[in-house]
């Protein structure tokens, strides 16, 4: 039986509940629940803090696990992401007083602080610069104002938060994170299946079903518009100059393309989600 960690709360658990459930698999009814075993499925899930999964993935005591890109690499271990699941994105970036930071050799000799001070550490390690690092949890803007830190390291969306502290960005990116699949080292049997589903889910999520009518004699000018994942579905209707064309394309865009089409004569256009898919 596969054993799976999953995010019990926080960022990455309700989305991870949800692709888990479009997988077709049985979670937890029950916020406070811990431990659910899927049968049908040979899967077992343990609900458990996003920071923990890693560790507890790397020592072997669970096969796979969901949690976040940043948090796998905070703390040096032998689990390793086999799957990017496309949520709960983010960047990790440098900040500090305004005009008082150009460069990441600014840092030398300083305090940043941090949420993540183990990620933080093996960046600035690779970059050849030496600080100390000021372990956080959470809120580390204030740092630099409270005189914790001379500097700091944290998720930055829109940067309006580190504004308002007087701060401002600078250096290099230390990391693009997102929500991602771990595993144990070696392959549990059943990991492959999981990764088959959750991939599927990732591509209902990017795709959908364009179907459209469209004149015969436009076919070649309809591919070239929308070509599908491989080439257009083309089947024949009572009408021989017209035919019905059925193709895979992503998601966003999807407005664009059935504008050209309709320039182009194709006529009922129907989009239709995707519930699950292989590839």
């Amino acid at each position: 039986m596969l054993r799976i960690a999953v995010p019990n709360k926080g960022s990455l658990a309700e989305t991870a509940a949800e692709m888990l459930a479009e997988a077709g698999y049985t979670g937890r009814r029950d916020s406070k629940t811990l431990h659910v075993i899927d049968a049908q499925n040979d899967v077992e899930f343990f609900f458990l803090r996003p920071r923990d999964i890693a560790t507890y993935v790397a020592s072997g005591a669970l096969d796979v696990g969901i949690t976040g890109r940043d948090l796998l690499r905070d703390v040096p271990q032998p689990a390793r992401e086999i799957q990017a699941l496309g949520f709960a994105r983010s960047t990790f970036r440098f900040a500090g007083p305004v005009g008082k930071f150009s460069s990441l050799d600014d840092l030398s000799g300083l305090r940043v602080a941090s949420a993540y001070p183990g990620l933080v550490d093996a960046f600035l390690r690779e970059h050849g610069i030496e600080a100390t690092l000021v372990p956080l949890d959470g809120a580390v803007e204030s740092a630099v104002q409270l005189g914790v830190a001379d500097a700091i390291a944290d998720v930055v969306e829109t940067g309006t938060t580190l504004r308002q502290a007087g701060l401002e960005i600078f250096g290099p990116v230390i990391i693009e994170s997102e929500a991602v699949l771990i595993s144990r080292p070696g392959d549990a049997e059943g990991t492959e299946k999981l990764l088959r589903r959750l991939r599927g889910v990732i591509v209902a999520r990017q795709y959908v079903l364009l179907d459209y009518d469209l004149p015969a004699a436009k076919i070649e000018a309809a591919a070239a518009i929308a070509s599908g994942r491989e080439s257009p579905t083309i089947s024949p209707l009572q009408d021989p100059e017209w035919v019905a064309v059925r193709v895979m394309l992503p998601r966003k865009g999807i407005n664009k393309v059935m504008d050209d089409l309709y320039a182009l004569g194709a006529r009922a256009l129907l989009v239709t989600a995707i519930e699950a898919a292989r590839l």
